[in-house]
């Protein structure tokens, strides 16, 4: 069954109760309680008002209840008024103290649902337990949540035979069996119509007593029909039924003839291996049919446990139906049927919403019908080993990430061109957002740096004095300066702190990678940000799940991309020297205290790590991860100066105040945190859509791919990939129901080419023009493609081959 389990014992033993609660890995409460006599006392009251109110018309036999009162009584008023007295002390009882620490287990597990059901199976070992309306037990209530989640099975406190579940179930429409008993004082029709509107569901057959019929012969022909060797899904009685102490109770099959369920063990016990999982009594007294029935292993038995009414019985056959025909398991038909009798009917049937109840076997599976038309389409869509042989190799070749990637520059490679074809080139901003300061091998050549791993620090604050001169506002050094140099560190610090110190008040953010940080003797992170450099190859490397919560170092670009929004909201922390806390905490207080993100590029769901992601990775997947969109020039997405030009020029870059600076490495050999070369790709990994704008590069950086995803934070420009399996499984289904109707028509084989020719071309450049549009969708083209052909032509060579 959906959702989490509860075993939940109750035992009388004279004038107390246990209560042992049991679940998952052998956890269990088990507390005791007194027994209130007044329990016992207002049941009786409301089952005598209840039997007097319901005195005519019964489903079965039912003993004197007192002496006839005067019929100027409102018997509905006094069968309401017992009903609340009821309840109220059942109410009250529940809520014990000492029921408190199960209550609460229950409600801890309701809280962590969202989609599904808590189930309590409840076992009693007393008939005044059983009788006891266990199903309006309202346990979320005294937690503030709703009771809805929580369902009440009932089970026997007694199974002597292990739960055996099918070997395998009935296919094909659902088979019920309705044995009609003793008609007398009774009418049948309600089960009759509502049964007939099942015919497109399910298979009904009815058998029942007929004037002058033999009943020997009766008795047999109810067996036979049990025990058919199609077997049954459903077994349904309506007529006159008891409780009896040693046969599990009795069924009335004709006038002045019953049936004990012990006589119908055997044939039970062969429908139940014929598939038979469920059984209804819409009869009286159920209570001894229902833990009989579970204790033969039938997985559901539905039974009224006090006398009722044969209109009561009628109408709840009807709504019971009806929400069956719906496709809702039976737990849920039956109490969408006493909720109809709680909200619609209780003026006319009062109480009748507290006599029906679902027994079952904790380890079964609620019954419900199945859709026999869509199981029959299904069957159509049953793939040919032809078909499992191309589509299973696309679907592989679709979840080959080296093969992904290289289907990915492929693609990013037509949208530059097409970008350049339809002159759809224009920048969302005036000019580029950041600023690179290579230091390129002509400048450590012009700074005679014999070593530039490290970076000799002195060059570096060289270029921190001149960008603070020239009023850069955020300058991002995308080198990690974790290692102490006595000589030299001072220097830099210095620089640094002087640009923070000025009008300004220049925000630096420092690059980190696992444990290493800046050393404190150059920057405190009180007064500047850090970023992590790990990426993922053309994937824009997004903010942490639970960005704000997580602990969880942001990346270096995205930190870069924060700083600059930063001074875009209102009054923003500034970096001081005497700061003494994390600056970068600091931050996000401010953003999330003054409701400042919807001022910064967090404010895009794109940006964060989707659980769709986190999950995709652990079957080494990258679903719905933006893209490094390189079909944008890089002329659009940075400016870029050589760190020589910058410290002899005498003027300000252009735009350099409104940027975002990064002083980064421009390409000679030794760039890189681990090994030589590790910050560049060369001409061989160059992304090819780079190649494209740039056919003479030879190299292509860290800091210019961070530069674009700096680009990609500011601008909003997230380019989301939809899996090519997702489109592949997409393809198949509308390919397979256009593949089956194309069969079923007369048509040329060119007018099976012309739609889908035109499907494919339309959907290309619909595919190209959403992904250079607002919406920034990447739709793969190759792979689906070739699933829609595969159908195409199959239909071609199908129809070639009839002719």
């Amino acid at each position: 069954m959906a959702g989490s389990k509860f075993n939940l014992k109750i035992q009388q033993f004279d004038k107390f109760c246990s209560f042992e609660l049991a679940w998952g890995q052998g956890q269990q409460i088990v507390t005791t309680l007194a027994y209130p006599d007044e329990l016992n006392f207002k049941y009786q009251e409301w089952q005598r008002i209840y039997l007097r109110f319901y005195s005519t018309a019964l489903r079965g036999k039912v003993e004197e209840v007192g002496s006839l009162l005067a019929p100027s009584i409102d018997w509905r008023s006094e069968l309401v008024k017992k009903e609340t007295e009821l309840l109220s002390e059942f109410y009250r009882w529940l809520r014990s103290a000492e029921l408190y620490e199960i209550r609460a287990e229950i409600a801890k597990a309701t809280r962590n649902i969202e989609n599904s059901y808590i189930n309590i199976f409840i076992s009693c070992n007393s008939l005044g337990l059983i009788r006891l309306p266990w199903e309006v037990w309202e346990i979320g209530t005294d937690f503030g949540l709703s009771s809805s989640k929580i369902r009440i099975i009932r089970t026997s406190i007694n199974r002597t035979r292990p739960f055996t579940p099918l070997s395998r179930y009935r296919s094909g429409k659902a088979r019920i069996l309705v044995i009609l008993g003793d008609e007398t004082g009774l009418n049948f029709q309600a089960e009759k119509q509502a049964l007939k509107s099942l015919k497109q569901l399910a298979e009904v057959e009815f058998i029942g007593w007929q004037p002058q019929e033999n009943i020997p012969e009766l008795k047999n022909k109810i067996v036979q029909a049990i025990t058919s060797t199609l077997g049954w899904d459903i077994l349904l009685f309506a007529g006159h039924s008891n409780e009896t102490n040693l046969t599990g109770g009795e069924i009335a099959i004709a006038p002045n003839v019953a049936l004990s369920v012990s006589e119908l063990e055997r044939p039970l016990l062969i429908a139940k291996e014929k598939g038979l999982r469920f059984a209804l009594f819409n009869s009286c007294n159920g209570l001894s049919i229902a833990d009989k029935l579970i204790d033969l292993g039938i997985s559901q038995v539905a039974i009224m446990r006090e006398p009722i009414h044969n209109q009561v019985a009628g109408k709840f056959i009807l709504s019971f139906i009806q929400a069956l025909s719906e496709y809702k398991d039976i737990h849920t038909s039956l109490i969408t049927a006493s909720q109809y009798f709680k909200l619609e009917k209780h003026f006319t049937y009062p109480s009748a919403y507290l006599i029906p109840s679902l027994f079952g076997h904790p380890e079964a599976d609620l019954f419900y019908l199945k859709n026999y038309g869509i199981k029959s389409l299904f069957k159509l869509f049953k793939p040919t080993t032809q078909e499992i042989a191309f589509i299973g190799t696309l679907l592989v070749i679709s979840l080959i990430l080296p093969l992904q990637n290289l289907l990915l520059q492929q693609r990013i490679l037509l949208q530059a061109q097409y970008r350049q074809l339809t002159n759809q080139l224009a920048m969302k901003v005036s000019q580029p957002p950041v600023l690179l300061v290579t230091i390129d091998e002509e400048s450590i050549i012009k700074a005679k740096i014999s070593n530039p791993k490290p970076m000799d620090r002195r060059y570096l604050a060289s270029l921190v004095n001149k960008l603070t001169a020239y009023q850069a506002k955020v300058i991002g050094i995308d080198y990690l300066l974790d290692r102490p140099h006595p000589q030299t560190d001072q220097i830099l610090a210095n620089s640094i702190k002087s640009a923070v110190e000025s009008d300004k008040h220049t925000l630096f953010v420092f690059i980190t990678d696992d444990d290493k940080s800046v050393l404190p003797e150059i920057a405190s992170l009180n007064w500047s940000l850090e970023g992590e450099v790990t990426t993922y190859p053309w994937y824009v490397k997004l903010l942490p799940y639970n960005y704000f919560q997580t602990q969880q170092p942001w990346n270096f670009a995205s930190v870069l991309a924060l700083a600059k929004q930063l001074q875009q909201t209102s009054n923003p922390p500034l970096p001081q020297l005497n700061n003494n806390t994390d600056y970068f905490q600091t931050v996000k207080n401010f953003l999330i205290s003054h409701k400042q993100s919807n001022k910064t590029f967090i404010k895009y769901q794109r940006s964060h790590e989707k659980i769709i992601t986190l999950l995709s990775y652990n079957i080494h997947q990258i679903f719905l991860k933006p893209i490094i969109d390189f079909s944008i020039p890089p002329e659009q997405v940075y400016d870029s100066i050589p760190a020589w030009k910058l410290l002899e020029s005498q003027t300000a870059p252009q735009n350099l105040q409104q940027q975002v600076v990064m002083i980064v490495a421009g390409g000679y050999d030794e760039a890189g945190i681990s090994f030589d070369g590790e910050d560049n790709y060369d001409q061989e990994n160059l992304p090819l859509a780079i190649q494209y704008w740039h056919p003479d590069s030879k190299v292509f950086t860290g800091g210019e791919y961070n530069a674009y995803m700096v680009h990609h934070f500011l601008t909003g420009r997230l380019v989301v990939p939809i899996p090519e399996v997702w489109l592949i499984v997409l393809t198949v289904i509308l390919s397979k129901i256009w593949y089956l109707w194309q069969n079923n028509r007369k048509s040329t084989n060119w007018y099976l080419l012309i739609l889908p020719t035109s499907f494919t071309g339309l959907y290309g450049l619909v595919s190209l023009q959403l992904y250079i549009s607002s919406f920034a969708i990447l739709l793969p083209l190759l792979l689906p493609s070739a699933t829609l052909w595969y159908y195409v032509l199959s239909t071609i060579y199908k129809r070639k081959a009839n002719e």
